[in-house]
């Protein structure tokens, strides 16, 4: 709207409805059970798909666990001569390969399958969240932080899901198959080769509490640095206008430079996991050659067992070599999720009320209103007004009066502290907010408008409407002429800022609001952005929309309120002057000032 937050909120802002903003990073305690057990909560609509991958991960460590058997078969078969049984020995060897690498086919397919379904679930879940949050956290937190829990969060998610967790369905069977098999061979041996499970678990318990952290940290930051790049991105004419590169770059490298420092640990905590247990796994290969050389001379087991061994041994150890491997991704995935659940739990804005406003005259009453953004600095001190159905009322004052407040408390953007409002003597509490919302029409002093055709747009007020009635309005807010002269008309993709000027942006926002058909309606400076003749032909055409209609008009320029039927003069959050134009100027009082100091020049 027109004016920034009141000098207490001076440290926040919202794009086209500026409000308070944090700029501390608020993060939960790490719940690591609680986050992965929600996570598998996700799969439960793809049970077709989670068991049949389940069933063709067995199909695979069976045959896995089964190839070396036939292979120490094979070599036993060779060097006591017995060449008969061979071909069939072989021949089956050929087959359980061949289902292996089928089955490893279909588990890639299949986990990439249940990776996107779930993750289009969170996506949609989180997306659901993020546009029923109260206005109140959007003010709060930063955008980039928001989007990058969108984007880079889900993401990570994904690719664990594809690539990590048939990994380890697999990884877990093939570690209690091998141990099965190699126990079935030979109890001692098997027995001495799992010694080196002990130390395996030593590293993971050492390694992965400095993991934790680390990855923890590194999601953070880069919620961070896309915050940064945000803020540039919308701010860039800002930036440039006031020579802030340099600004910019040094704040940008520092949280860069954090995000590099946090990502080498993370990365090289990480990346030892896999060497660490290669150590361990060799470990375990001298465990077979020397135990089990000693078992094979003393006819305990055969020299096939032995290869065997070797086999299972290495099939021992890729699975934890695996784990290892993920696991970083697995805490970084963990984490995104966490993040990704924080704004899940946040309660959804309060949309409550069984009244409707459709057949609503428009009288608006604020009854000892008191607000604030920030306990203990309160906005808003005991707000008394009465806005009579018709009536337009103007709402001036100097930046930070409070006059953005009351719009944002009417349209339900925040709650109030304690009083009431009321419209037509009912309670906004206990009118529908999405009715509300139907039935008031606001413009903003920041035009938005969305990457779509100009009839989209403008059609995004009221979607059921009418071409006739899209253009009709266009008329009266004076850019039916403006648009068809654009490439395709009401056809034209408006893609970017750039493409038209603050000005006829504008009004393409009045137009929108024109077509609502609002019984309320909202002007934050709407003709803050055209030049002097497009503001009076607006104004001439805003005759006839707030005719019947209640309208609230917050401005700076006073000479497009001097018509206006009352005129409410704000200080500080509260109310010092009202009255029409002609009887506040012969107060000579606040608004007299004010009056003076825009037509005369001086400053009273």
């Amino acid at each position: 709207m027109a004016e920034k937050k009141e000098q207490s909120m001076s440290n926040y802002r919202l794009p086209g409805m500026r409000g308070p903003r944090n700029r501390q990073e608020v993060e939960k305690p790490i719940e690591g059970k609680k986050t992965i057990l929600r996570l598998v909560g996700y799969f439960s609509s793809e049970r077709n798909v989670v068991l049949f991958l389940l069933l063709v991960v067995c199909l695979v460590v069976l045959a896995s666990v089964y190839a070396p058997k036939l292979q120490s078969n094979a070599i036993d078969s060779i060097s006591a001569m017995d060449f008969d049984g061979l071909p069939k020995i072989l021949i089956t060897m050929l087959a359980v390969y061949g289902i292996q690498s089928l089955g490893t086919f279909l588990q890639s397919r299949e986990s990439a399958i249940l990776s996107q379904r779930v993750v289009k679930r969170m996506r949609e879940d989180l997306f659901d969240c993020v546009v029923n949050l109260p206005v109140k956290y959007i003010d709060s937190h930063s955008h980039g932080d928001i989007m990058s829990r969108m984007t880079n969060d889900v993401e990570n998610i994904s690719n664990t899901v594809s690539q990590s967790l048939s990994s380890l369905f697999s990884g877990v069977l093939t570690v209690f198959g091998t141990v099965a098999m190699m126990l079935y061979l030979c109890p001692p041996l098997a027995l001495l080769s799992c010694t080196t499970v002990l130390l395996t678990l030593a590293a993971t318990k050492m390694l992965s509490s400095a993991m934790r952290s680390f990855y923890r940290k590194r999601q953070v930051l880069l919620g961070r640095l896309n915050g940064t790049v945000e803020e540039m991105v919308t701010g860039y004419k800002t930036v440039v206008a006031y020579e802030r590169q340099e600004a910019v770059i040094e704040e940008f490298n520092k949280t860069s430079e954090e995000l590099t420092k946090a990502g080498i640990f993370a990365e090289i905590l990480g990346g030892s996991m896999g060497p660490v247990m290669n150590v361990i796994n060799n470990v375990g290969f001298v465990i077979i050659a020397a135990f089990g050389g000693y078992f094979a001379v003393n006819h305990v087991i055969s020299i096939g067992v032995i290869s065997a061994f070797i086999v299972y041994a290495k099939q021992f150890g890729r699975p934890i070599d695996e784990i290892a491997q993920i696991y970083g991704q697995i805490q970084t995935a963990v984490a995104g999720a966490e993040r990704v659940f924080a704004i899940m739990d946040e309660p959804r804005e309060d949309k409550s009320g069984d009244q409707v406003m459709d057949n609503a005259k428009g009288v608006i009453t604020f009854k000892d209103v008191r607000f604030s953004y920030l306990p203990g600095q309160e906005v808003l001190h005991d707000f008394n007004l009465e806005v009579r159905a018709g009536h337009k009322i103007a709402l001036v004052g100097a930046t930070g009066s409070g006059k953005t407040t009351v719009v944002n408390l009417l349209m339900r953007f925040y709650d109030i502290d304690s009083g009431e409002i009321l419209i037509d003597g009912v309670n906004i509490k206990d009118i529908d907010c999405k009715n509300l919302r139907e039935n008031t029409a606001i413009v903003l002093q920041d035009t938005v408008l969305f990457a779509d055709t100009v009839r989209n747009n403008l059609k995004y007020s009221r979607q059921e409407a009418e071409d006739r009635e899209m253009e009709e309005a266009a008329k009266m807010s004076n850019c039916h002429d403006m648009i068809l002269r654009l490439k395709d008309g009401y056809d034209t993709v408006l893609a970017g800022e750039g493409y038209m000027s603050q000005g006829q942006r504008q009004l393409l926002s009045i137009a929108r609001a024109f077509l609502a058909q609002p019984k309320i309606l909202i002007l934050d400076e709407a003709t803050s952005s055209v030049d002097t003749r497009t503001e009076k032909r607006i104004q001439d055409a805003m005759v006839k929309l707030m005719e019947n209609r209640t309208s609230l008009i917050i401005a700076h320029r006073l000479s497009t309120i001097q018509d206006a039927d009352f005129i409410v003069v704000m200080e500080q959050g509260r109310i010092i002057e009202t009255g029409n134009h002609e009887e506040l100027l012969k107060q000579q009082g606040k608004y007299y000032e004010l009056y003076m100091t825009q037509f005369s020049g001086k400053a009273i």
